[in-house]
Order: C-alpha cells, then structure tokens, then sequence
C-alpha cells in the first residue's frame, strides 16, 4: 500500500537566504562544515543526527561533491520547517578519502555518536558497496539508506535500502536506446581493467538478450591514445564504462578522429565537471541518470530546483537531485516511526520497506531488496551545452 509524503510546513523566515560554498570539496578540505554539519559534542539535546559517509578521494569526488550538496540542501530545508516532529536533525557529513582506515574511522563516529539513528545517502559507489558488505557481515547497526551503489551485482543485506536504479539497468536501458534506433553493433570501452573484469559478463549478456552486436575495447594507461586509434570499422555510437576522468581523456583522444563519434556514460559520470573542464570537444556525450531530469515539472523537481535557488549558490545537476531525494525518501521513513527515534526503531521502519512516492519519483522494493528501476538520459552536446 502506497504511503503519500509527509507535508512539511512551511519555512520560518531566514535572514541569510544564501549560504555560499567555496571550493569543489564544499568546504571539505579545509575541515569547516556548516553549522547543521557538526560533530555529537555540539549537538542540541533535543536533535537527531543523521550521517552521511562521503568518499572525497580523487577518482569519486566529482560525483561526491553535487551529490553532498543536494542533501545538504534537503536537510537544511526540513530543519526551516521545523526539522522530524519538532526535532532539529542534525546533518553529520563524515568524510573519507577512499581507504579502508578512512571509512572505518567515519564508520566509528557515526556509532559513537548517540544521537545518530542512520547512514543516509552514502557516496560515492565504491564507499556505498563498502558499507553495504560490512553490513551485510554483521558490522552495522544502523540502517543504510538510499546509497549511491551503482554496483549491479552486490547482494543487498537487511540493513541497506537502495532507491536508485544502479548499472544494470543503466546499462538495459542505454543499449535498448540503441536498438530503438535500430543500431545493431556498439562499441563498449571500458575505463579500466577492474571496469572490465566487474562488468563485461553482464553487459555481454544484456547486449545478447536485446540482439546488439558489441565491439569491446579495453582501457589501459593511456585512453587518449586509445580514443585516436579508433578506425572507420569502429562504430560510431560508443558505450563508456567508467568514470568522468577517464572519459575525459578518451574523449580527447576522440577529438582527432575525422568521424563523429557518440559516448554513451552512465550516472557516474559527471557532465557538469566535463563541462566546466572544457576538455571534451566535438564529441557528444549521452549520460544516464537514475533521477527524473532536474528541468521537469514533477513536485520533487520543482522543490528542488527551489531550495537550490534560495540556499545555495548551485546549478541544479542530475546528481544533486540525487542526493536530495536520498535525504527526502530518509525523511519520510523517519517521519513515519511511531515512538522514539532509536537506531532499532529506525531500523525496523526501514525494513518495512514501504511503497513511497517522492513528489513524483517512486520507490517500490522487489524481491532483491533493490527499489528502482527508473532510468533517463541527459545529453552534453557538440558545443557544449547541457541538453535534458
């Protein structure tokens, strides 16, 4: 049975409306985080904290950072109108740099801190599949919802609740896209050997299923190179597994090629960052995204783009919209909890997985734990601009 979304009330008047953000790790680098951010010793006795795990290391930070600042952007809004029944919730980003030691670290604060009730919207996909095999060991006591886990193959624990539709189904509908306009044969280039061995199997597998020839190419050191190497028998239309580094790389290398090639990426790459590096040129970029497009007319979009434009001096961006729904759908489940808010109780209204509509975007989970299956497409054209 379908819950409708909790109605917020409306804000309280706010004297500074704009809160603005320096630095692309949103003021991570220098350690000063907002003050609905902070550490268990500077929490009001009447808050609730929730924690969110955020890997800044440098292979997933362009995706950390926009998906970090649409929570922020969430959790700010709900405390203008009057925060979880009156209750101030208190936005605990841990931040980690990509190692084991760095997550266990973020992984100690959250427990050690009694006010905190659950992990929401961990990111980036190699933290959020992390935290899900520790939970799934026996490691957590909290409920782990709505992480940025891409990884299609992750077998999903009783403690982790993953809302968006991850590269399984990135990948169904990309190649469907494909055979839509009847393109029979695709290349595939896969940014790394670790992208090869996790994902070939499967993507050989859908691609046999929607009857589409693949090309595979396999990325190395240097995918600029690759990308110049490609020859008039390589297809046109080009699927990219990988991130938005090494897209741009390939990318450059596409740029000496005198045939016009298509990259299709999934929701790991950042189209916004390859915008603002202006390294990609000349060769269009599809991108799937697990969100509605963030110009829509749904209410969650319309929200959003609303509480961007009123508190953070921020482009509205796929991933963003993200991070902003993973905080929503957490507020509902916490909304919902009769009694105390505790790490048990929290957990045990997780667990009922219940059917919710986000303004919108809805969540339904199936037999594997796993709630979405909604995938669009935005588009980085020619020149550059941003299209969807």
């Amino acid at each position: 049975m379908n819950r409708q979304k909790t109605t917020l009330p409306a804000p309280e008047p706010v004297c500074h409306r704009r809160l603005l953000l320096r630095g692309a790790g949103l003021l991570a680098a220098s350690g000063v985080v907002p003050a609905w951010a902070q550490t268990a010793s500077q929490l009001a006795s009447r808050s609730i904290s929730v924690a969110q795990i955020v890997d800044f290391s440098q292979a997933q930070q362009d995706v950390s950072k926009d998906f970090l600042i649409g929570s922020r952007a969430a959790w700010a809004d709900i405390n203008l109108r009057g925060g979880l029944h009156g209750r101030r919730v208190e936005h605990l980003v841990l931040e980690t740099d990509g190692t084991a030691a760095s997550l266990g670290r973020a992984l100690d604060a959250a427990r050690d801190n009694p006010s905190c009730v659950v992990l929401s919207g961990s990111v980036g996909d190699r933290v959020a599949s992390q935290i899900v095999t520790l939970s799934r060991q026996g490691g957590l006591n909290f409920a782990h919802a709505a992480p940025w886990l891409q990884n299609s193959s992750q077998e999903i624990g009783e403690k982790t609740f993953p809302i968006f539709a991850a590269r399984q189904e990135q990948i169904a509908y990309a190649l469907k896209s494909a055979s839509v306009m009847n393109m029979r044969e695709l290349g595939v280039i896969y940014g790394s050997a670790q992208d090869f061995d996790t994902y070939h199997a499967e993507l050989d597998r859908i691609a046999v299923n929607l009857q589409i020839r693949l090309q595979t190419f396999r990325g190395g050191d240097d995918l600029r190179q690759l990308g110049q190497k490609m020859t008039p028998a390589t297809p046109a239309v080009l699927l990219f597994i990988g991130g938005t580094p090494e897209l741009a790389e390939l990318a450059q290398g596409l740029q000496k090629q005198s045939r016009q090639r298509y990259v299709i990426a999934l929701a790991d790459v950042n189209l916004q960052t390859l915008r603002q590096l202006d390294m990609v040129r000349g060769t269009p970029v599809i991108a799937t995204q697990p969100v509605p497009m963030a110009n829509t007319s749904l209410p969650i979009t319309r929200s959003y783009r609303e509480i961007m434009a009123r508190l953070f001096d921020e482009q509205p961006t796929s991933l963003s919209l993200a991070g902003f729904i993973a905080a929503r759908y957490t507020y509902e489940v916490l909304a919902g909890v009769d009694g105390a808010l505790t790490r048990p109780s929290v957990l045990a209204a997780f667990q009922q997985r219940t059917s919710l509509d986000i303004g919108g975007f809805r969540i339904s989970f199936n037999a594997q734990r796993r709630s979405s299956t909604y995938v669009t497409q935005s588009m980085m054209a020619v020149d550059g601009r941003l299209i969807g």
